[in-house]
């Protein structure tokens, strides 16, 4: 082979085994940076949930509150006559601790009679719950920090939604303990039966954020369980007065909650929901490891594969 000729070939193959080397790197990449977001809802039925109706047994869906439409997850009243204090909350399976959360929601018709005035156009999805299984009977609301969702009025005042209320519960707004039971988030009102796209980010026992159509709207810390007698913060919200038992919970106060259910909630007027996805943030972070994922923010070492 000509000395020409032989340069030419070397810096081809030099060429192509570079070329070869920085795709590997980027399907490396690319692999490490894809997000594997998980469907919570099937789309067909309820598989993965446990129902937990004020009054009922676990998993009793009383008059069809919760129901499977279109590839929507619906609370609806269709057979009510009355609300009738049924307060219920659709749990999801599986807890977890660090994560986002991303789903569409959207509210539709009218309040079913009986149903709380503050309660219209109202819902929520429950982070760090308790279990299904655990919540008192004739429990109302179980201990969790509550994502709420608000809907506008015919009044046309403003109304934010993706606010917090804290069954149970406190947060850290800045530096301080906010006992306050529901705190108000910074987005715009969203009137009529529109979808709305909302998102939770969830750190464990760190923090929350609350995101609404791409903007954040509220951040706070250190969700807790939360204080049992009045103090010049705390209002005085009765325990009570949400069926819950004051005893199994007063030795807990203060104590950070790191981990828990997510689940939704029936509160008197119709609502839909879809395309709830979790992407977990727990897992390996070994970049040796081949499930090495670079989103994640708490290390599970126990998921490492090599």
């Amino acid at each position: 082979m000509k000395k020409t000729k032989l340069i030419n070939f070397l810096t081809k193959t030099r060429f192509s085994f570079t070329l070869l080397i920085s795709l590997t790197s980027l399907i490396g990449c690319s692999s490490a940076d894809e997000e594997n977001w998980i469907s919570l809802f099937n789309g067909k039925d309820l598989t993965g949930w446990d129902i937990k109706i004020v009054g009922l047994k676990l998993n009793d869906n009383y008059k069809n509150t919760f129901t499977v439409e279109d590839n929507m997850l619906r609370v609806k009243y269709d057979e009510y006559t009355n609300f009738d204090n049924k307060f219920g909350h659709l749990y999801y399976k599986t807890p977890y601790s660090y994560y986002k959360l991303a789903f569409d929601y959207r509210f539709v018709g009218e309040q079913i009679e009986g149903g709380f005035k503050s309660n219209i156009r109202n819902s929520g999805i429950m982070l760090h719950s308790q279990a299904a299984t655990s919540n008192k009977n004739n429990q109302n609301f179980p201990v969790s920090v509550e994502l709420q969702l608000l809907g506008g009025l015919n009044d046309n005042k403003e109304r934010t939604t993706a606010n917090v209320c804290t069954p149970g519960t406190a947060v850290v707004m800045g530096d301080t303990i906010n006992y306050k039971h529901c705190i108000s988030s910074s987005s715009k009102t969203y009137y009529g039966d529109q979808w709305v796209h909302a998102e939770a980010i969830v750190h464990g026992g760190e923090s929350m954020v609350f995101i609404v159509e791409n903007d954040t709207v509220l951040k706070f810390k250190n969700p807790q369980i939360g204080a049992s007698k009045r103090n010049k913060y705390y209002r005085g919200e009765n325990w009570k007065k949400w069926g819950m038992d004051e005893n199994d919970w007063v030795h807990k106060e203060g104590e950070i909650i790191d981990s828990g259910y997510i689940a939704l909630q029936a509160e008197s007027h119709p609502v839909d929901f879809k395309n709830i996805q979790l992407l977990d943030l727990c897992g390996c972070t070994d970049p040796k490891a081949k499930n090495y994922k670079s989103y994640y923010v708490k290390n599970k070492p126990s998921d490492c594969k090599y």
